[in-house]
This record gives structure tokens, C-alpha cells and sequence, in this order.
């Protein structure tokens, strides 16, 4: 039996409104959303994701705010730094009911058949490809022939610029060399020539960009992609079909989460920096926070939309195999919480 009840319709406006009285704002969801009010005993969550990345910061704050807790879910994080393939396979296997995490790298893995839905986006923005002037690489068009340093790659980065780079005709496997280094060293790749570009997320791009040899070419919060989400909450399949209300108060709470992010992202940066002690300073990280677009979190028809042509671009790409349906796989890995 579930322990959640949703006896109160909410909307993004009513939740902006105590925080800044926001004018004009989209619904926060499709429809009506209702606020979930435990009965019983709150529903245990495990919520894997990666603490170094400050776009999932609405996460942390959802508990230490105690977000989740109003909507009778008693959460906990789990750090997870390993392989896509293997948060999947946590989350589809019950070591974690649920992962936030950068559906350009997710895509890929869920290929595979994992147990795993979708079921709503959190925000756009954060992923960005860095130049270096010196090398003359100021524009997309700019990296043929050149070396960008990327993380890994799988990276989301790489496989978003590798999009972009298709749109201007430019092969990314053969005309672009993607070389790996560590994240917090992709700067010093460039510094010392191994690399002309750089391929990375915030807050370490945010960092690099601090030097003035770099230049910011190209976010995914360019063109067709400036309202287009960057991560999205999973869960496993299991969880919602045996207890829906659960995964629709978590996925509640956590856009609840991201509205007040949008709203006041300065709140969000201080809540992650006292808990995680970043190499960046609280202001910065609010910088961060507003630069993306936390207002932006698709459910329903829309962030199915969303997935959809994520999955025909990835396999424009050679990503995705070329037998993949983009509309099939998207109803495969999709999970609607609020019908």
C-alpha cells in the first residue's frame, strides 16, 4: 500500500509566488500537480547522483530544505562516480531507486534495454565548449582538424558539440580529434598545446573560462537547444509500476526543488557549498545556478518531445544504432507519473 495521498493542486506560479512573486511563469508541470502529504510513514528514497556537478544541486537542497520530506519522501544521496552503465544497472537492480544525471549521457546506456524510465527534466544549460584563443578557435567551424579535450568519451559534452558540429557539416569522428584527460585538468591540456578546445560541464568550465587565453565557443543552451533539458530524473521500473505515487511525490518535490532554484539560486549555492565545500565561491555558484535553466523541467507529451529528438540527433551521430526508432525508444524509456 502507498503512503502518499495528493490532496493539493500546486503550480510553478504558487510556488514562485511566497519565494519572488515571479510574473508570467510557465505551469510548473502539465497539469495540475498535486502536493504529496505523507499518511504513514515516509517512503525511503535512494537518490544516486554526481555531488561535483552543481546543476543537481536542487537535489541536495531538496533535503537539506526538507522539500522531500513535506512531500513524505525520506531521501538519501548516494555519490555515485562510476560508469553511466553502472548507475543503470544500480538503479534498475535496487541498489538506488532513482538518478539525476545528463540525458545525452544516459541515451546510450538505456539503449541497452535497462530497467530504467524517465520521467521528468530538471533543467537545460551547463555543458560547454571552451577555445583557445591563442589557436585561433573561436567558432564551432574552428575545430576542424583540432584536438578538444573531453573527460571521457561518453561524455555529454562531446556527444552534444559532436550534434552541433553535424549541423555545420563537419564529421566529429573523423574531422575532430577528442582526446581524454582529466576533468579538473582539461584547462592545463590546452595550456600546454595537447588540446585547442576544451568539451566539459560547470562548475569546472565555469572555473576554466576564469583564464582569458580561453573563450567560450558554443553552449547547449544555443539555438533549437535554449529550451531543451539537460537532466533528467530516472527511476526504476519496478518503483513505478508498484508504487506510482511515490515516484510522483519524489518527482514533485524535486521540481518544487528546481522552481525555487530558479527562483532564488543564490539559496541553492549556499545550501551546496556549506555541504560539499566546492573550489568554487557561493557567488559563483549562483552564477552558475541562473546561467541555466531551472525553470525548464518537461514532463508529460513535453519532455518526451525532448527525448525524442535527442535520440533522432544522437543517431544522426552514429550514438544511437542506425536500426534504433527514435518515437519507439522514447515510449520504451519514458514513465508518465502524472496521468
Amino acid at each position: 500500500m502507498t503512503a502518499f495521498a495528493f490532496n493539493a493542486s500546486i503550480s510553478r506560479r504558487q510556488l514562485l509566488a511566497g519565494a519572488v512573486g515571479l510574473a508570467g511563469a510557465t505551469p510548473f508541470v502539465a497539469g495540475d500537480l498535486r502536493r504529496a502529504n505523507a499518511q504513514a510513514s515516509p517512503k525511503p528514497i535512494k537518490i544516486a547522483w554526481n555531488a561535483g556537478a552543481v546543476c543537481s544541486a536542487p537535489v541536495g537542497y531538496a533535503i537539506q530544505k526538507g522539500i522531500l520530506a513535506k512531500h513524505g519522501i525520506a531521501a538519501e544521496t548516494v555519490n555515485f562516480a562510476g560508469s553511466t552503465e553502472q548507475l543503470l544497472e544500480a538503479i534498475a537492480t535496487g541498489k538506488a531507486d532513482a538518478g539525476v544525471g545528463m540525458v545525452l549521457r544516459w541515451l546510450k546506456p538505456l539503449e541497452q534495454g535497462f530497467d530504467v524510465k524517465l520521467v521528468a527534466g530538471t533543467h537545460g544549460g551547463c555543458l560547454r565548449l571552451l577555445g583557445s584563443k591563442a589557436a585561433g578557435v573561436t567558432k564551432l567551424e574552428d575545430l576542424k582538424g583540432k584536438t578538444v579535450a573531453v573527460s571521457d568519451l561518453a561524455s555529454p559534452a562531446k556527444n552534444y558539440f559532436a550534434i552541433r558540429l553535424a549541423r555545420l557539416g563537419i564529421n566529429a569522428d573523423k574531422d575532430v580529434d577528442w582526446r581524454v584527460f582529466p576533468a579538473d585538468l582539461l584547462a592545463l591540456a590546452i595550456e600546454k598545446g595537447e588540446a585547442q578546445a576544451l568539451a566539459h560541464w560547470d562548475p569546472d568550465t565555469w572555473r576554466f573560462l576564469k583564464d582569458d587565453r580561453l573563450t567560450e565557443i558554443a553552449t547547449n543552451l544555443d539555438a533549437e537547444h535554449a529550451n531543451r533539458t539537460c537532466c533528467v530524473i530516472g527511476v526504476r521500473g519496478s518503483l513505478l509500476r508498484e508504487d506510482k505515487a511515490a515516484v510522483k511525490a519524489l518527482v514533485a518535490a524535486l521540481l518544487e526543488s528546481a522552481a525555487l532554484t530558479a527562483a532564488d539560486p543564490a539559496a541553492t549555492a549556499q545550501a551546496y557549498f556549506d555541504t560539499f565545500k566546492p573550489k568554487s565561491s557561493v557567488p559563483e555558484l549562483a552564477a552558475m545556478l541562473k546561467s541555466h535553466t531551472h525553470h525548464h523541467h518537461p514532463v508529460g507529451d513535453a519532455l518526451k518531445r525532448e527525448l525524442a529528438l535527442y535520440a533522432e540527433e544522437l543517431k544522426q551521430v552514429r550514438v544511437l544504432k542506425p536500426t534504433t526508432d527514435p518515437r519507439a525508444f522514447t515510449e520504451r524509456i519514458y514513465g508518465d507519473v502524472f496521468a
